[in-house]
């Protein structure tokens, strides 16, 4: 893949990933909320990482952690523990 395709490919899940959390209202079951909060402390260290590695023009290990971060965000919303809706 073109290092200019990379790059887009990467601000757009940054961009989708980054109105996920600001949408994301979380509603974990009674007694899940200690883990449902780990999950969403991972998931935004992820996104973290992610844009880490895109200023350094890292953008395989940026695509790989961004990736990753939405992944944890998809499960938890799949589980109705995070309410909100992709981009």
């Amino acid at each position: 893949m073109c290092e200019a395709r990379l790059e887009r490919k990467v601000s757009r899940y940054l961009a989708s990933v980054a109105k996920a959390f600001q949408r994301a209202r979380v509603q974990p079951p009674k007694g899940m909320e200690e883990g449902v909060d780990e999950v969403i402390d991972a998931a935004r260290r992820y996104f973290s990482d992610s844009i880490h590695f895109k200023n350094k023009r890292d953008l395989v290990t940026s695509l790989a952690t961004v990736a990753y971060c939405e992944g944890l965000l998809d499960a938890l919303r799949m589980l109705g523990f995070v309410e909100f809706e992709w981009e």
